[in-house]
C-alpha cells in the first residue's frame, strides 16, 4: 500500500525580495509540517505553481489545473498537481505590484481598451492574486488529484459545511494498493466518491489519452523524429500555450520510449525563472510555455516541438538518424491506419456506409501497440546476446552489441548503433537482462510473437489486427475494471470564479490536520506491512536472431561453392599438397570477404587443433596465418561477426618450430589488425569466455562441454547460461549461508582466473614481435591515448601517426622496448580494472593482477627476442624475379628495383573493370628510379590473370605530388608503408613497400626523386646529362675546330651588350642595317640604352677579342631563327640593304632587341611598324608590363590585318591617354613622353594598315575625324568552313545578336564582354536570332564604322575608361582566368582522370569531378577568344592581345588564333614553326611554369602549354581533314614538353638559352646521331621511320579559315587524360614502345603467308591503335614486309603515300565524278627527286607517266581509262619500281661477317642516301638483295678489331662495325683508305638524315 499524496501545500503571492515588479510564491500552509522519512519535502514547489511567474491580474480569471513532474536525486518523480484561483489582492500585495500595475494601465490606455471586462466583479482599480493548492504525491492518478483539489476549492467556494481540515487530513492519509489490478473507493469526507484502479502490470507506461493527442498535434512524421531524437539522445523542448498539454504531451513521448525509460532530465513543465536549464549541455525533454518562444531561438542544438503550431523544427547542426528501412516505413503506414482509417477507403467506387473509429482512450492504446511491435522487431533475440557475467551473490549481465548488430545486419546502421550505446539501453540490459524476474507484455512479444509479425509484414489486414490485440491488454492494463461506478464528486457552480467570494481561502488548523495524520499512522503501523506479490518466472528468450532485412552480400554471395574451395584448400594445407594449394589461394582469399567463408575456415582450422596446439611446417605455417590475415583485415574494430573472436583461440595455438626450444605462435603474425587494440573487443571475449566457465561450473559434469569452444552458436547447447542462471536465481533463497558463501568464491575465482588468462593472451597479441617496430602499435589505436575506450581513437591516431612513421630511427631501442610495454601494460592493466570492477572481483585479487601483468609482459617480450631471431634465419621466401625495365640510350639507374606492390588507383580499367579483361592490378614487382623515369616493372598478383608484364612508368621531371601512406599490401593484408606518386602526364604511383623494404631505403627513394624532381640547375636534368655520358665503345667523333665554337660566341653575346648598342653592325650579305635610324639616334638615346643594359647585366661588360665574329654570327644565327623564317613567309619585312624598297613595306624587321636589351624575354629580331625608329622603341616598352612592347606576329594575306601581341600595361598607358586630355602639358614628365611614344606607335601601326595609309600622316589621335572611319566598308567575306552539317552553314550567314562575344567570364559560364564594348563591337542594330550550338557569330554583325585596331585586354586594365567615337582603336575588356586558376583546375582534373583511391561509393562521379574542375570551362574560354580575334582580323581590323603578362594567355590566344586562320600552320612543319615563334622565342616560361627547378618548387606545375594543346585538340576533333599532323603528336608534344627529355622546352627565353649556349647548337654542335637534343629532331627522325605523327585524312581546303564551336557541350576530354597502357607504359618514348616482347616479324618461317598468330587484346592492358593499327597503317607495313621478301630495298612509307595519293588524284579526273582534287593532297618532299614511268602496260595497253618536282606540286599526264590505274596493292607496288641506279650513292666489294657461327663473306655493298639503306648482293650484277641494313636503326659506325676466320691479308685497321638498335654488324675493305671512305659515307648519311 502506498500514500496517495504525500503533502498538501498552499501557496500565495508575495512580494519579491529585491522589490521588483514581479511577485513570487509564498508558502502559506503545507501538511504535514514534518517531512516523511521515506519521502522529504521537495524543494522549489512555489516555481512551479506558476510557471511564468507570479503576477497579479486586473481581473478574476477562472481556476485552472495542471500536473507538473518533479525528479528528485534518486530520480524518483514526484506529482505536484496544481489548482490555481484568484483572490482580490491585499493592500500589501498590491502597493508592491503598484509600479508593475502602472505600466501596465499605461500600455493597456494606448492599445485603446481596458482590461477589465464588464463581468468583472470588483471595483475598478481593484487587483486579484494568484493562490494555489498543491498536492504532492509519488503516484500518478491525475483525475483523483484534479477531483480532490477541486472538492476542497467547491467547499471554499460554495461556503459547504465540510471542515476542510477534515478533508485535507482525510487526503493525506489515504492509502491505496501499487499494483496488481486491485480497485480501492476513498471519500474525503465530503459526500464524495471516487474509485481508484491501479494497473494490472507496474512496469507497463499509463498513458490514458497522451499519445493519441501527440499524433494529433503534431502528425505520424513529425512524432518519429521526436521518438528517433528522444532514443538517440537529443535534446527535445515542447513549447504550447497550455501546461496540461506540455505534462501530456511529455508523458506521451515517454510511453512511446517503453520498453526503455528515459534517463535524462525530464521537466513537463520548466518556470520562467529556470530557462537557462536549456543550455544544459545533456540531453532532456522539457516544456515551456509558448509565451517563452523568443527565448528558446538561440539554441542550437535543440529540436523544437511546437505543439500549438504543429511543427518540428530540428536545428541544421542535428542530425536524427531515422528507424532502419524497412520497419521505418512499415510503422509509417500502420500508424497511418490507426490514426486515419478511413485513407484506406478513400478511393473505393463504393464506400462502406460508417467507419466505426475508435474511442481517443482506445486509439491510444494502438498507436502505443505499433511502437511496442516495433521495439519487438528492433531488439528481436536480444537475449542471445547477453553476457552472464556472474550469478551469485547478484547477477551481472553485459550486453554484446557487435554481436548483436553483426547478426541483425545492422552494423552500418547509425540509429541502433547509437541506441545500443545509450543510456537507456545500459538501464533496459540491468532489468531487463535478470533471468528471473516477473515478465510483462514486451518479454512475452519478443520471445514468441516474432514469427507471426515476420509473416504478417505484407498483409496490412493481419498487421492491424494484431495491434488491436495488444491495444486490447494495453488497455486492459490501465483499466481492469471497466463497468465500476464512476465518481461522485461535487464541482462548484457555473462562473462561481466570478462571483465576489464570502472571503479568502481560510488558514487551516495545523493542529487538526496532524492529529488526523497521525491516527492514521498509528493505525497503519500495527496492520501487517503489506508485500507486493511478484510472480517471478524464468524470462523467455525467444529464437535466435535473425537479420532484419535479408541482405545478400553483394558479389561475395556465400554460395556452398564458395565454401567448399575453402575447405579443400585447407585441407590441402594440413595434407602437405602445397602445389594445390597454392593454386586455390587467391579464389580462396577472394571468397573470404564474404562472412560465411569466414566462419568456415574458423571452423575447419578448429577441427586441426589437438590439445589446444597444432605443429606446422612453415609452408602450412606461411599458408594459415595469410588466410587469418586475410579473415581479419576486413573486421573492424568491434568485431561484428565474431571472425576474430572465434580465430582468438586459434593464433595461440598453431605454431612452428625455429629450432630446438623456440617455437613461433601465429599470433605474433597477425598483429597488425585494428581489432587487437579495441578495448571493447577484448572486454566482450572475456564475458563470453567467463559465461562459458560459469555456465560449466553450474552443469552436471554429463552435460559440460569443452569450454574452448565457446565459439559455437549458443542455440545448440542443451541449456542456455541464462536458462542456468534463472535455475540458481530461483534456488538461491533456498540455499544454507555456508553454500551460498562456497558458490559466490567460486565465481569470484572463475572470473580472476580467466582475467590472468587475458592479461596473456593480450600480452600475446599486443606486443611486437620486433620491438623496433613499435611505430606500429603507436599507430594502432588502442596504445597511444587510451585514456577513453571509444572506437574513434582508431581512425584518429592511424592518419596523426603516419606523419612521424619516420622519427623512430632514434637509435634507442631499448627505451623504445621500455615504451611499448609500458603502453601494453597500461592497456592492460585499464582493461584489467573495468573487468574486475565490474565482475566483483575483490579488490585483494585485483591489486594481485596488477602486480602479475608487467611479468607477464616481461616474460613474453624475451621469449619474443629468441623468437624474432631465429626467424631472421629462416630462409627468405621465393618472391617473384625482378624483371628489369627497358632503358633509353643514355638513361641510367639511380635506384635500383625495390620491392613493392602497386595498387589500384580508381581507375576502373587498370583494375579489369570498364575497358575490360581481368584485374592486373595490384600487381607484384619493384619501383626503378633512373635519371629520367620512375618505373614500376611487375606481375599481376591474382596468378590466374596469366604472365603479363605491369609496367607504369613517368618522367621525374612531371612528378606533380608525392605522399607517404600505409596501405595494406594485396596479399598478405598487413599495413605497410606506401608512397603516392602522381605526374603531370596522368599517371599515378600507388604502392605499397615490401616488407623487406626498410624504412631508410624507402626514405632514401624520396630523398633522391625529390632531388632528380628539383634540380638546383638545369645543366643537371637528364636533358643535359645524357648526351654527355657516352655509350662505351661509341668514341665520340671530333669535329674540326671552325673558329670560336657557337657556345663561347652565344655566351659572349650577353657580355657585349654594352660595346654593341651603339654601333652599326657589319655582318654578311644577308644583313645589311639601314643607316638611317642610326643617324636620328641622339646621344642622350644612346646613354638611356646603355643604363638599360647594365641594369640588365652587370657583371658581364668586360671587353672581349671576339667581338665582330660574335656579331656576325648572332645576326645570321637570329636571322635563321623560326620567327624570322615565318616573317619572310608572311611578307612581314625583309632583311635587305635597299632603303626604297624597305621604306615602301609597312613593317620592318628590326635589330633592337638583338642583345636582349630591351626586352629579355622576346626574341632578337622583331616587326615593328616602318615608321617607328628603333630609339623610340625604348620607351614604348616602358609602358608594358616586362617591357613587352606591341609587336607583329602575324599578318593575313588577304585582309592585310595584323596580329599584335604584347604585356599587359602599366598604369601610365594606353588607359592613362584614354583617361587624360590628349595634348600633352608644356612641363612634361618623362612617363608623359613615354605615353605619347606609345600614343604614336600604335598609330603608326594603324596607319600601316594598307587601307588605313592615306591618313599617316597625323600623329595624334585628336586629329581624327568619323568620316575617316566611316567610309570603309568591309571587303567580301572568304568562304568559311564549318563542320561538316548543314545547319551549320546556314547558320553562319545569319547576324548574331548583340552581346555574341560574351562568355569570357571568369566566374560564370557566359556573360557580356560589358557595355562599353557593345557599341565598338557588336553594332546597334541587331535584329538576327541567336546562333546555334555556340557557333562563333557572322562577322557581319561589326558595324562599317569599326575600328582598325582592337586592344583586347584585362578588364581591371581598362577601368574607367570611355571610348571615344574620335579614336581609331578600341578597347575590347574581357576577364580571363589567372595562371593560380589554370593550376588548380588542372589539379583538380588530375584527380578527376586518376583519382588515387577505389572508393568509388563515396567519391563524386568522374563528370561531376570534371564539372567541379572548371577546366573545359577554360577551354571553352581560349575558344571563344580566339574565335573572336579570328573574326575581327578577317574582317579587316588589326587585333593587339595584351593580357597578363603577356606570356601565359596572350601566348595561347594568338598561337590558336594563327592556327585558326592560317593552313600553314596546321603542317608538320608550321606546327613546329608557331611553337618556336609564339611559345620558346616570345618567352613563354617552361622551366618556372613546369617548376623544373628548386628555385620554381613552391610556385608548383602550371599547364599553360598544355592547355593550348588541348584547345589544338578539340580543333583537331572538329576538322580532322585540316591538320597534317595526328592526334597522337598533340599527345606526344604533351608529354614531352614536360618529360625534360629534350632540351626545346626548358628554360624561359631565348636569352637564356643563349646564356646556355643552348640556341644554336643544334645547327652547329652535332655529337653524332645517338641523342636527339631538340624534340623536333626526334619527330623528323621518326617520321621518316614510321607515319605515326601523320594524319592520312589530311585534306586541306586552302585558304582556310577554322572556326570551332566553343560551348562546353562541343568539348570533349582529351583521352590524353584517361588513357593508359600498362603493356609497356606510355608510348611516347618510341625507342622503349616498340620492344617488345613477341618475336619481329622477320623472324617468322619464310615461305608463303605469314602464319596467323591470334593475340588477345585488353582494353585495360595492351594499346589498341599498336595491337590494331588503322588499315593504312597495316597496308604500308605490309608493302615494306613484301619488298623485303622479295630482296628489294624498302622504300619510306611517305614515298609510297604521296604516290598512292597522286595516283587516286589522277583516278578521279577524267570524268568531273571522281575525288575533288583536294581531298588528297600530296604533300611534296623538297629535294628534288624524279620517278621514272612508273606503270608499263595495263589491260589496255596504255601507259601512264608522272614525275614530281620540288618546284610545282604535281605535274602529271593521263592518257588511258580509269580502270588501268585501280589496282591491287601488288601491282600497284610493281608500278612503282623505279631504276635501280638512281638510288645507288656508293657501292663496292665489303668481307660481312655473318651471323652467330658463321664465316666472313665478300659481299657487293650498295649504300643508298635515299632510301636511307645499306644493301648487299652476292655481286655486282645480282639483281636480287640478300639484306638490307636501315639506317635509321644505326646507333654508331666504330672501329673494329678482326675476329676468327677473318681475311688474313688485310690490314687491322681496314676492320669497322656497324652498330644498330638490333645487333653489330662487321666488316673488312680490301685496304684502309677503303675502309675510311666507307666509313665517311656512311657517316655522312647518317647526319644528313
Amino acid at each position: 500500500m502506498a500514500r496517495l499524496a504525500d503533502y498538501f501545500v498552499l501557496v500565495a503571492f508575495g512580494p519579491h525580495p529585491r522589490g521588483s515588479g514581479e511577485g513570487q510564491g509564498q508558502i502559506l500552509q503545507r501538511f504535514p509540517e514534518k517531512d516523511w522519512e521515506d519521502n522529504p519535502f521537495p524543494q522549489g514547489i512555489e516555481l512551479f505553481c506558476q510557471p511564468s511567474g507570479w503576477q497579479l491580474c486586473p481581473e478574476r480569471n477562472p481556476p485552472t489545473f495542471f500536473v507538473a513532474v518533479l525528479t528528485d536525486i534518486n530520480s524518483e518523480r514526484h506529482y505536484c498537481a496544481c489548482l490555481t484561483f484568484w483572490e482580490p489582492a491585499e493592500p500589501t500585495q498590491e502597493a508592491v505590484c503598484s509600479e508593475d500595475a502602472a505600466g501596465r494601465e499605461e500600455e493597456a490606455a494606448e492599445g485603446g481598451s481596458g482590461r477589465l471586462s464588464p463581468g468583472t466583479s470588483g471595483p475598478p482599480g481593484q487587483l486579484f492574486a494568484p493562490k494555489t493548492l498543491v498536492l504532492v504525491s509519488r503516484l500518478d492518478h491525475v483525475e483523483v488529484f484534479r477531483n480532490s483539489l477541486g472538492l476542497i476549492y467547491t467547499i471554499h467556494v460554495e461556503g459547504l459545511s465540510v471542515g476542510l481540515e477534515t478533508v485535507v487530513g482525510n487526503l493525506l492519509t489515504c492509502t491505496i494498493p501499487l499494483a496488481g489490478g486491485s480497485q480501492r473507493t476513498i471519500s474525503l469526507g465530503a459526500g464524495d466518491r471516487q474509485v481508484i484502479q491501479t494497473p494490472l502490470t507496474d512496469s507497463l507506461p499509463i498513458s490514458r489519452c497522451s499519445v493519441a493527442l501527440l499524433f494529433r498535434q503534431l502528425g505520424i512524421t513529425n512524432v518519429l523524429s521526436l521518438f528517433c531524437a528522444a532514443l538517440t539522445e537529443h535534446k527535445v523542448l515542447f513549447l504550447s500555450r497550455s501546461y496540461q498539454r506540455l505534462s501530456d504531451a511529455c508523458r506521451g513521448l515517454l510511453a512511446l520510449l517503453f520498453p526503455l525509460r528515459y534517463s535524462f532530465t525530464y521537466v513537463p513543465i520548466l518556470p520562467a525563472q529556470l530557462l537557462e536549464v536549456l543550455s544544459t549541455p545533456t540531453p532532456f525533454i522539457i516544456g515551456v510555455n509558448a509565451a517563452f518562444q523568443a527565448e528558446t531561438q538561440e539554441l542550437l542544438d535543440v529540436i523544437v516541438a511546437d505543439l500549438d503550431g504543429g511543427t518540428v523544427t530540428v536545428p541544421e547542426c542535428v542530425h536524427i538518424p531515422p528507424l532502419p528501412e524497412p520497419l521505418q516505413s512499415q510503422t509509417h503506414s500502420v500508424l497511418s491506419m490507426v490514426l486515419d482509417p478511413e485513407l484506406e477507403l478513400a478511393d473505393l467506387a463504393f464506400p462502406p456506409p460508417t467507419i466505426s473509429s475508435s474511442s481517443l482512450k482506445m486509439q491510444d492504446k494502438e498507436l502505443r501497440a505499433v511502437f511496442l511491435r516495433l521495439f519487438a522487431q528492433l531488439l528481436q533475440g536480444y537475449r542471445w546476446c547477453l553476457h552472464m557475467v556472474r550469478i551469485h551473490p547478484e547477477p551481472v549481465i553485459r550486453f554484446h552489441k557487435a554481436a548483436f548488430l553483426g547478426q541483425r545486419g545492422l552494423v552500418e546502421d547509425d540509429f541502433l548503433m547509437k541506441v545500443l550505446e545509450g543510456m537507456a539501453f545500459a538501464g533496459f540490459v540491468s532489468e531487463r537482462g535478470v533471468p528471473y524476474r516477473p515478465t510483462d507484455l514486451f518479454d512475452e512479444l519478443v520471445a514468441h510473437e516474432v514469427a507471426r509479425m515476420r509473416a504478417d509484414e505484407s498483409h496490412p489486414q493481419r498487421v492491424l489486427r494484431h495491434v488491436k490485440e495488444l491495444a486490447e491488454q494495453l488497455y486492459k492494463n490501465e483499466n481492469p475494471y471497466p463497468a465500476v461506478a464512476m465518481h461522485k464528486v461535487q464541482r462548484p457552480g457555473e462562473a462561481s470564479h466570478l462571483r465576489r467570494a464570502p472571503r479568502p481561502f481560510p488558514r487551516l488548523d495545523e493542529g487538526m490536520v496532524q492529529w488526523i495524520v497521525d491516527q492514521a499512522t498509528a493505525k497503519m503501523q500495527g496492520a501487517p506491512p503489506a508485500v507486493k506479490a511478484e510472480r517471478r518466472t524464468t524470462v523467455p528468450s525467444g529464437p535466435p536472431m535473425t537479420a532484419i532485412l535479408e541482405r545478400s552480400s553483394g558479389l561475395h554471395g556465400n554460395s556452398a561453392r564458395r565454401l567448399e574451395v575453402v575447405r579443400n584448400c585447407i585441407s590441402y594445407v594440413f595434407e602437405g599438397k602445397m602445389l594445390e594449394a597454392k593454386k586455390l589461394l587467391p579464389a580462396v582469399l577472394r571468397a573470404l570477404k564474404g562472412r560465411a567463408a569466414r566462419r568456415c575456415l574458423a571452423q575447419e582450422l578448429h577441427l586441426h587443433v589437438q590439445q589446444n596446439r597444432a605443429v606446422l611446417d612453415h609452408q602450412q605455417f606461411d599458408f594459415v596465418v595469410r588466410m587469418m590475415n586475410c579473415c581479419l583485415q576486413d573486421c573492424t574494430s568491434l568485431d561484428e561477426h565474431g571472425i576474430a573472436a572465434a580465430l582468438l583461440p586459434l593464433v595461440t595455438a598453431f605454431c612452428r618450430k625455429l629450432s630446438p626450444g623456440v617455437t613461433q605462435f601465429a599470433y605474433s603474425c597477425v598483429q597488425e589488425h585494428v581489432v587487437w587494440s579495441t578495448p571493447q573487443f577484448w572486454e566482450a571475449m572475456f564475458y563470453g569466455d567467463v559465461q562459458t566457465h560459469i555456465r560449466a561450473l553450474y552443469l552436471e559434469p554429463a552435460e559440460d562441454r569443452d569450454p574452448s569452444q565457446g565459439w559455437e552458436e549458443p542455440a545448440e547447447e542443451e541449456r542456455s547460461a541464462l536458462d542456468v542462471a534463472s535455475e540458481q536465481r530461483r534456488l538461491w533463497p533456498m540455499l544454507s549461508r555456508e553454500k551460498q558463501q562456497e558458490l559466490v568464491q567460486k565465481e569470484e575465482s572463475t572470473v580472476f582466473s580467466q582475467a590472468i588468462h587475458y592479461a596473456n593472451r593480450m600480452s600475446y597479441l599486443l606486443l611486437p614481435l620486433d620491438s623496433s617496430k613499435s611505430r606500429l602499435l603507436r599507430e594502432r589505436a588502442g596504445l597511444g591515448d587510451l585514456e577513453s575506450a571509444s572506437n574513434s581513437l582508431v581512425t584518429s591516431s592511424m592518419a596523426g601517426s603516419v606523419a612521424e612513421s619516420y622519427d623512430t630511427e632514434s637509435g634507442f631501442e631499448d627505451a623504445e622496448t621500455c615504451d611499448v610495454a609500458g603502453a601494453v601494460v597500461r592497456f592492460i592493466n585499464r582493461f584489467v580494472d573495468k573487468v574486475c570492477t565490474e565482475s566483483g572481483v575483490t579488490s585483494d585479487h585485483l591489486k594481485g593482477l596488477h602486480v602479475m601483468v608487467p611479468d607477464i609482459v616481461q616474460m613474453h617480450i624475451e621469449t619474443l627476442e629468441a623468437v624474432h631471431r631465429e626467424s631472421k634465419r629462416l630462409p627468405p621466401i621465393q618472391k617473384p624475379k625482378l624483371l628489369r625495365p627497358h632503358l633509353l640510350p643514355g638513361e641510367e639507374c639511380v635506384l635500383d628495383g625495390l620491392r613493392v606492390y602497386l595498387l589500384p588507383d580508381g581507375r576502373e580499367e587498370g583494375s579489369g573493370g570498364s575497358g575490360g579483361g581481368p584485374a592486373v592490378l595490384p600487381a607484384e614487382g619493384a619501383v626503378f628510379l633512373t635519371t629520367y623515369r620512375v618505373i614500376f616493372t611487375g606481375m599481376p598478383t591474382d596468378p590466374l590473370v596469366g604472365e603479363q608484364v605491369v609496367v607504369r612508368s613517368f618522367p621525374v621531371a612531371a612528378l606533380t605530388k608525392e605522399k607517404r601512406i600505409t596501405v595494406s599490401t594485396p596479399v598478405e593484408q598487413i599495413p605497410q608503408d606506401g608512397l603516392h606518386l602522381r605526374s603531370c602526364t596522368f599517371q599515378l604511383l600507388k604502392m605499397a613497400f615490401d616488407e623487406e623494404v626498410g624504412s631508410e631505403n624507402a626514405e632514401l627513394f624520396r630523398k633522391q626523386l625529390h632531388k632528380l624532381r628539383y634540380p638546383l640547375d638545369i645543366r643537371t636534368t637528364f636533358a643535359f646529362t645524357q648526351g654527355s655520358a657516352h655509350t662505351p665503345g661509341r668514341p665520340p667523333r671530333t669535329t674540326k675546330d671552325k673558329g670560336p665554337s657557337l657556345r663561347t660566341l652565344s655566351r659572349n653575346l650577353v657580355k657585349n651588350a654594352k660595346k654593341t648598342m651603339g654601333r652599326p653592325h657589319v655582318t654578311r650579305k644577308k644583313y645589311n642595317p639601314p643607316s638611317y635610324e642610326h643617324r636620328g639616334q641622339a646621344p642622350e638615346d644612346q646613354e638611356d640604352e646603355i643604363s638599360v643594359s647594365e641594369e640588365l647585366e652587370p657583371g658581364t661588360l668586360t671587353p672581349t677579342s671576339a667581338l665582330k665574329p660574335s656579331d656576325r654570327m648572332t645576326m645570321s644565327s637570329l636571322v635563321e631563327r623560326a620567327c624570322c623564317r615565318d616573317y619572310q613567309r608572311l611578307g612581314l619585312g625583309t632583311l635587305s640593304s635597299s632603303l626604297s624598297r624597305a621604306k615602301s613595306e609597312p613593317f620592318r624587321i628590326s635589330p633592337v632587341n638583338r642583345m636582349y636589351a630591351i626586352c629579355r624575354s622576346y626574341p632578337g629580331l622583331l616587326i615593328v611598324p616602318q615608321s617607328v625608329q628603333d630609339n623610340a622603341l625604348q620607351r614604348v616598352s616602358r609602358c608594358y608590363r616586362q617591357n613587352r612592347f606591341p609587336v607583329v606576329c602575324w599578318r593575313s594575306g588577304r585582309s592585310k590585318a595584323v596580329l599584335l601581341r604584347s604585356g599587359g600595361l602599366h598604369g601610365k598607358g594606353v588607359v592613362g591617354l584614354f583617361k587624360a586630355q590628349n595634348t600633352p602639358s608644356p612641363g612634361q614628365s618623362q612617363a608623359d613622353s613615354s605615353s605619347l611614344e606609345q600614343e604614336k606607335y600604335l598609330q603608326a601601326v594603324v596607319s600601316s594598315m594598307p587601307r588605313y595609309a592615306d591618313t599617316s600622316g597625323r600623329n595624334t589621335l585628336s586629329g581624327f575625324s568619323s568620316a575617316h572611319m566611316g567610309g570603309h566598308v568591309p571587303s567580301p567575306r572568304a568562304r568559311v568552313t564549318t563542320l561538316s552539317n548543314p545547319m551549320a552553314a546556314s547558320a553562319s550567314r545569319r547576324t548574331a545578336p548583340r552581346g555574341k562575344w560574351g562568355s569570357v567570364r571568369a566566374s560564370g559560364r557566359s556573360g557580356g564582354l560589358g557595355g562599353d564594348v557593345g557599341s565598338r563591337l557588336a553594332g546597334r542594330d541587331m535584329r538576327g536570332p541567336p546562333q546555334a550550338n555556340g557557333a562563333p557569330p557572322d562577322s557581319g554583325f561589326l558595324r562599317p564604322q569599326r575600328a582598325a585596331l582592337y586592344i583586347i585586354g584585362d578588364k581591371a586594365q581598362f577601368k574607367g575608361v570611355r571610348p571615344d567615337p574620335l579614336q581609331q582603336w578600341a578597347l575590347v575588356p574581357i576577364e580571363m582566368f589567372e595562371a593560380r586558376q589554370v593550376k588548380t583546375s588542372f589539379k583538380k582534373l588530375l584527380k578527376a582522370c586518376v583519382p588515387g583511391c577505389q572508393d568509388f561509393e563515396s567519391s563524386p562521379t568522374f563528370l561531376r569531378s570534371l564539372e567541379d574542375s572548371e577546366w573545359l570551362t577554360q577551354i571553352h574560354k581560349l575558344l571563344h577568344v580566339s574565335v573572336m580575334v579570328v573574326e575581327l582580323l578577317d574582317a579587316g581590323s588589326s587585333v593587339l592581345v595584351s593580357l597578363e603578362d603577356g606570356w601565359d594567355v596572350t601566348t595561347q590566344v594568338v598561337s590558336l588564333v594563327q592556327l585558326l586562320s592560317d593552313p600553314f600552320y596546321r603542317t608538320l612543319e608550321g606546327f613546329r614553326l608557331l611553337v618556336e615563334k609564339e611559345w620558346l622565342s616570345f618567352g613563354h616560361r617552361f622551366s618556372h611554369r613546369g617548376a623544373h627547378t628548386l628555385a620554381g618548387q613552391s610556385s608548383g606545375f602550371t599547364p599553360v602549354f598544355l592547355q593550348f594543346l588541348d584547345c589544338v585538340h578539340q580543333v583537331h576533333l572538329q576538322f580532322p581533314m585540316e591538320f597534317e599532323f595526328s592526334p597522337f603528336y598533340l599527345k606526344f608534344l604533351g608529354y614531352h614538353h614536360v618529360s625534360r627529355r629534350f632540351r626545346t622546352f626548358l628554360l624561359d627565353s631565348d636569352y637564356e638559352r643563349i646564356e646556355l649556349g643552348l640556341l644554336y647548337e643544334e645547327k652547329g654542335e652535332r655529337k653524332g646521331p645517338q641523342t636527339c637534343r631538340s624534340v623536333w629532331e626526334y619527330v623528323d627522325r621518326l617520321s621518316k621511320r614510321t607515319p605515326v605523327f601523320y594524319n592520312y585524312m589530311y585534306a586541306p581546303e586552302d585558304t582556310e579559315v577554322l572556326r570551332p564551336y566553343s560551348n562546353v557541350s562541343n568539348l570533349k576530354v582529351w583521352d590524353f587524360y584517361t588513357e593508359e597502357t600498362l603493356a609497356q607504359g606510355p608510348p611516347y618514348d618510341w625507342e622503349l614502345a616498340q620492344v617488345s616482347p613477341e618475336p619481329p616479324e622477320e623472324e617468322r618461317p619464310d615461305g608463303g603467308a605469314p602464319q596467323s598468330r591470334r593475340r588477345v587484346v585488353w582494353p585495360c592492358y595492351d594499346s589498341r591503335p599498336r595491337a590494331q593499327p588503322d588499315a593504312i597503317s597495316r597496308l604500308l607495313e605490309e608493302l615494306q614486309r613484301l619488298e623485303t621478301e622479295l630482296g628489294r630495298p624498302p622504300e619510306r612509307w611517305k614515298d609510297n603515300w604521296d604516290r598512292v595519293k597522286a595516283a587516286q588524284r589522277l583516278e578521279g579526273q577524267p570524268d568531273g565524278r571522281g575525288t575533288p582534287s583536294s581531298l588528297l593532297v600530296s604533300s611534296v618532299p623538297h629535294h628534288r627527286r624524279s620517278l621514272g614511268v612508273y606503270l608499263q602496260e595495263g589491260p589496255v595497253g596504255s601507259t601512264l607517266s608522272l614525275s614530281l618536282d620540288s618546284d610545282q606540286s604535281s605535274g602529271s599526264t593521263t592518257s588511258g581509262s580509269r580502270q588501268a590505274a585501280r589496282r591491287s596493292t601488288s601491282t600497284l607496288y610493281s608500278q612503282f619500281q623505279t631504276a635501280e641506279s638512281e638510288n645507288r650513292s656508293y657501292e663496292g666489294t665489303l668481307y660481312k661477317k655473318g651471323a652467330f657461327m658463321k664465316p666472313w663473306k665478300a659481299r657487293w655493298f650498295v649504300l643508298d642516301k635515299t632510301k636511307h639503306q645499306l644493301r648487299y648482293y652476292d655481286h655486282r650484277v645480282d639483281t636480287e638483295c640478300k639484306g638490307v641494313i636501315d639506317l635509321a636503326e644505326v646507333e654508331a659506325v666504330v672501329s673494329g678489331t678482326p675476329t676468327m676466320g677473318a681475311p688474313k691479308t688485310v690490314d687491322e685497321k681496314a676492320f669497322f662495325d656497324v652498330k644498330t638498335t638490333r645487333r653489330v654488324y662487321n666488316f673488312c675493305a680490301q685496304d684502309v683508305p677503303s675502309a675510311q671512305q666507307w666509313v665517311d659515307q656512311i657517316q655522312s648519311c647518317l647526319s644528313d638524315a
